[in-house]
């Protein structure tokens, strides 16, 4: 098992993004691939978790470890797969959801996608008292990434929600209050995205 890789960005997209390593690719699955879009070509270390099923063999990757841990209590709940567990994580505010699950705010954790009232009881239930110290109130800041982009960046932060889950309903209604901000990147357009998602 893997606990974490270090190697060149050299491809992103709305579901993963390529991680090379000693000459070999490593396709890793991310809630927000364009995370690293400011590390396009240069050296990351990512933290991953590998699954192994029968028809593939999955990475998933995190910017630390206390984001990997996490993961690892998301997806040991009745419900949650890997995928779901990063849509959850994409959002970024890990405090928040902690603060949710602690205090059994069901309304708020059905605002994630793919989470109905059943799930989000089940989450309560099996994780309530048990992050421990995970040290994850700060949101992931790797970069600042100051080149302006065309609405192509709008339009890959759109498609990033669909990966996650998303409805085409909810991301039309997200899209139409970003086209009134202009000159973002993609990951600062899907973070907003994300932001304007758990305010529904």
């Amino acid at each position: 098992m893997y606990e974490y890789l270090k190697g060149i960005v050299t491809f992103i997209n709305p579901y993963y993004l390529v991680l090379e390593t000693q000459g070999i690719g490593y396709q890793i699955a991310l809630g927000n691939p364009y995370r690293y879009s400011g590390k396009l070509n240069q050296e990351v270390k990512i933290y991953v978790h590998q699954v192994i099923r029968e028809d593939a063999q999955l990475l998933y990757g995190f910017d630390s470890l206390e984001e990997k841990q996490l993961f690892l209590r998301l997806v040991s709940v009745s419900g949650i797969g890997p995928k779901s567990a990063l849509a959850i994580m994409a959002s970024e505010d890990h405090s928040g959801l902690i603060q949710a699950v602690e205090s059994g705010d069901v309304t708020y954790l059905t605002k994630f996608p793919g989470v109905g009232k059943k799930t989000a009881q089940q989450m309560i239930l099996d994780l309530k008292g048990k992050f421990g110290e995970l040290s994850i109130d700060t949101p992931f800041t790797l970069f600042d990434e100051a080149s302006a982009q065309d609405t192509s960046a709008l339009s890959e932060a759109m498609e990033a929600l669909a990966a996650l889950g998303y409805s085409e309903r909810e991301i039309k209604r997200v899209e139409k209050q970003l086209k009134e901000v202009e000159n973002q990147t993609t990951d600062e357009y899907l973070r907003q995205a994300l932001k304007l998602m758990m305010k529904k």
